[in-house]
């Protein structure tokens, strides 16, 4: 971790990675600014780093402010449902998540352990911790001068895995519009391999290895474009990767890589 971080950076960007089973994603955003500013693109990494730091106050959970204007990411995605999904969807699920753990902590204060109770908790902090987790990365990976392809080490590294931009494309669009129900697919990075793993999952439960760093997510939950698309879920994901900020994707995958070689 960067020397110059204070200890509420540190608290930050360390409590919501924690919920993934996973140092790597704290460490590789701390160690974002020291990586070489050419790869990075200049500072695009920071709608991650700072939507990780808002996203936690060092005693309870929070939400992050948009890193742009609720109508700035239109045609693609309109203001109504920003609004709605980052001011109405996102706070519940920080206030289920703050809820929750409020109440492990009363439980291991009490001394009392009730295993069905615990279960139900250990549900809830996976529903509501997965939702806001995915919910900062998903707002702080998407811009209004997004689209394009990725470059530098991410390119290197799903040409290498897939065979080409667009064979990844149709890979995870495919995922995206195979969720059945509500859920997410979601491009993530391995630290044991070293792989690029694209899935889907059913509302915000993680059914992947432990230790996975979530790269780029997309919402395939009604209320992310149902106002704008209605039944039309593959129109959406298309348009969403007209705002996809490649360089802040790839400002997390840069310094993963990085640390696993090192």
């Amino acid at each position: 971790m960067s020397d110059d971080l204070s200890r509420r950076e540190m608290l930050a960007m360390s409590a919501p990675a924690a919920l993934f089973g996973s140092a790597f994603a704290a460490s590789a955003l701390g160690q974002a600014a020291q990586t070489d500013p050419a790869n990075l693109a200049g500072a695009t990494y920071q709608p991650v780093k700072a939507l990780l730091s808002e996203a936690w106050d060092g005693t309870q959970y929070t939400l992050p402010p948009l890193p742009y204007d609720y109508d700035a990411l239109e045609p693609h995605i309109d203001e109504q449902t920003m609004r709605l999904h980052h001011d109405i969807h996102h706070q519940g699920y920080v206030n289920g998540l703050n809820k929750t753990m409020a109440a492990v902590h009363a439980m291991t204060a009490s001394g009392e352990i009730d295993a069905t109770k615990l279960a139900a908790l250990q549900r809830n902090l996976s529903f509501h911790g997965g939702g806001h987790v995915m919910h900062t990365v998903f707002w702080a990976t998407m811009s209004p001068n997004g689209g394009g392809a990725p470059e530098f080490e991410l390119a290197e590294a799903i040409d290498k895995q897939y065979g080409s931009f667009d064979k990844f494309k149709a890979y995870f669009k495919a995922a995206a519009a195979g969720v059945k129900g509500s859920g997410w697919a979601v491009l993530g990075f391995d630290p044991i391999g070293g792989n690029l793993i694209t899935f889907s999952m059913n509302d915000q439960d993680m059914r992947t290895m432990a230790g996975f760093v979530p790269l780029l997510p997309i919402d395939v939950w009604e209320h992310a474009y149902y106002l704008k698309y209605q039944n039309r879920r593959a129109e959406y994901i298309d348009n969403w990767f007209e705002v996809v900020n490649w360089p802040a994707v790839n400002s997390v995958y840069a310094p993963l890589k990085k640390m696993r070689e090192g």
